[in-house]
């Protein structure tokens, strides 16, 4: 039964996702949030499916095929539709259009590539409106010509909380792939490559290369136009003069790194496959193609595994400047050379794992940390001020505005920080300044051994699992592993002792 619960429960997260908010972009922050309105939903849902299907004098219920919605007493339905599409390129917006006609409202949309073989792509709506509505709207869809089927769906849980499921070997994030359609091309007005049909299309085919990709297959390579190219090496020109005073020793370091080893020049994207192996030679990390932005709770278990989710597509050519959601110019210039530092990838393991099991309010937590240390944070070197957060590295202007006289700048405190309300429309108003790499892996481990969850997990690098220490065998069986450890490390200082007191 808990087996089947944990599956349901996976099923309606898939398919209620993250609030879009009008499909405008939000962060990972937002997308956390999200994710305990959706788990309450699927609570809610459960109690109904736990009385036999029965519901409240409050509610009423629509069954369509095996769709069970709840409704309340002025009859407006809440409920996921799933639109199954012959073209991959297909415009939607006229489709979203008929549910305006019959004043379906949409609170949430997302897409992925379909499993049905009479279709390309699918897009999950969540709505709300009134039963007849629904009946109208769904009956005139089906009769459009890019539509190849409508369904209506709902998702049921138990009554009792089951335990949250998480990956536990690094392959099951082939199961880690909840998107959240925000800001994309084909969805918003407002998007720099909307009226762009060829770019779209390219957009597409990329987001194809991660759809289809499973863990163990080689990153397939990206072939870039020279648009995509002028981008990136506008880009990467104006943030090379900035580095030198602005970016943290680490960041400087590594970036000469990447450059005499990897190709890192304004005229060359780097491909994943090739920097995922040089990230694996550092420090063990991994870059997986993503399509798109992930839910926080997914995001943050890739982390778990040492593995970073990384968008492959470039942000559209008329402002190169300017992008309304990560692209692989932000992942490449801002996160990798962080990443492959040591002490930087186990901070960002280290958050990864804390974030396995999380309290939906706690995964909120973590998402707000993650956005204001690894996103957007700040340090302190030699008495000077430089940036460390991928997301200020990879932009000119907020790297200019981080560092300028304009931003609040705060003493890093998780506590605090963990609670901060952020933006993401404009250049950040609040940064947070740690002492130093250090100092900040200490309050974090402080912050994280305070967090509410019945376990503790452990990453086996051999295995490339994780650990639930939750009985006396697991316990035993990391203590002699550790006590193996802790004899190497004494040997070894013994021999440097020995060593120091001869003079060699």
């Amino acid at each position: 039964m808990a087996t089947e619960t944990v599956k349901r429960r996976l099923a309606f997260q898939k398919s209620y996702s993250q609030e879009h908010g009008g499909w405008r972009r939000k962060s990972l922050i937002d997308d956390a949030k999200f994710e305990t309105l959706s788990n309450l939903e699927f609570e809610k849902r459960e109690k109904i499916h736990s009385k036999g299907d029965s519901i409240s004098e409050e509610e009423d219920v629509f069954v369509n095929g095996d769709a069970i919605v709840t409704s309340d007493k002025s009859n407006k339905l809440t409920f996921g539709i799933i639109l199954s599409l012959k073209d991959g390129s297909t415009n939607i917006g006229p489709i979203i259009s008929l549910f305006e006609n019959f004043r379906i409202t949409i609170k949430h949309i997302e897409t992925r590539k379909s499993r049905k073989s009479d279709a390309h792509s699918e897009v999950f709506l969540l709505c709300s409106g009134k039963k007849d509505g629904v009946t109208a709207a769904t009956t005139n869809i089906q009769k459009h010509s890019k539509v190849s089927g409508v369904d209506i769906i709902s998702e049921s849980s138990p009554e009792n909380k089951p335990e949250i499921w998480f990956p536990r070997h690094i392959s099951e994030l082939d199961k880690c792939t909840h998107l959240i359609s925000k800001f994309e091309p084909e969805l918003d007005l407002d998007h720099p490559g909307y009226t762009d049909k060829d770019y779209r299309d390219r957009r597409q085919k990329i987001a194809d290369i991660a759809f289809d990709y499973k863990h163990g297959d080689p990153i397939p390579r990206v072939e870039y136009t020279q648009e995509d190219i002028n981008t990136w090496g506008h880009v990467f020109r104006q943030l090379k003069k900035l580095f030198p005073t602005h970016a943290c020793k680490i960041h400087r370091d590594i970036f000469q790194v990447l450059e005499d080893e990897c190709g890192y020049t304004a005229d060359n994207i780097p491909q994943l496959e090739d920097i995922s192996n040089f990230l694996k030679r550092k420090t063990g990390f991994q870059l997986r193609p993503v399509s798109g932005l992930l839910t926080a709770r997914d995001f943050l278990a890739s982390l778990a595994f040492r593995v970073f989710q990384c968008t492959q597509y470039v942000r559209h050519g008329s402002k190169p400047d300017y992008t309304p959601e990560p692209d692989c110019i932000h992942e490449l210039l801002g996160h990798v050379p962080m990443l492959a530092d040591p002490g930087f990838a186990q901070f960002s393991q280290e958050l990864g794992l804390n974030s396995l099991g999380a309290s939906d309010e706690d995964i909120e937590k973590f998402a707000t940390l993650y956005w204001f240390t690894i996103e957007f944070g700040l340090c302190k070197q030699g008495g000077q001020i430089r940036a460390y957060g991928a997301a200020v590295l990879s932009s000119y202007g907020e790297l200019l505005h981080a560092l300028g006289d304009t931003p609040e700048r705060r003493a890093f405190d998780p506590v605090k920080t963990s609670l901060q309300e952020y933006t993401d429309q404009d250049l950040q108003p609040i940064f947070y300044v740690v002492e130093s790499f250090e100092d900040m892996m200490d309050k974090m481990r402080n912050y994280a051994a305070n967090i509410r969850r019945p376990y503790e997990v452990r990453y086996d690098p051999y295995t490339q699992t994780v650990q639930t220490l939750n009985n006396k065998d697991m316990l035993h069986s990391v203590t002699r592993d550790l006590r193996g450890e802790l004899e190497y490390l004494e040997r070894a200082i013994d021999r440097i002792q020995c060593l120091t007191m001869t003079g060699r």
